[in-house]
């Protein structure tokens, strides 16, 4: 089966925009927002988080989101690199996966809370 250039051209553009994406998943960005639950995500005031619910919910099973100055929610893939940081407003240094709406967490700094 012979491809003609306007095709070669299609798949040239969909083998760019895939690396594109990929790139762009793997580079480290920082995004301000919070520590949340699984369970109560977003739902938080965002100017007060209850960081005892949060802590109450991660504690009986949920785990920890983060939830970006967006209200949108995050997973975080490695849940340990937000241990202590649950219910605060924080900055997280991460690779942003947007297929899996999940964060890969590089690193944490605290926030005065708003």
């Amino acid at each position: 089966m012979r491809i003609g250039a306007k095709g070669l051209v299609g798949v040239a553009a969909a083998l760019l925009s895939l690396s594109a994406l990929q790139a762009f998943a793997l580079a480290n960005v920082t995004l301000s927002g919070y520590i949340s639950d699984s369970k109560c995500g977003a739902m938080h005031n965002a100017k007060d988080p209850d960081a005892a619910c949060v802590n109450k919910c991660i504690n009986g099973g949920a785990k920890p989101v983060f939830v970006d100055a967006d209200g949108k929610v995050w997973a975080i893939d490695d849940p340990d690199a937000v241990k202590g940081h649950w219910g605060h407003h924080v900055a997280v240094e991460a690779s942003v996966d947007p297929e899996t709406k999940s964060v890969h967490v590089v690193k944490v700094t605290m926030l005065a809370q708003q």
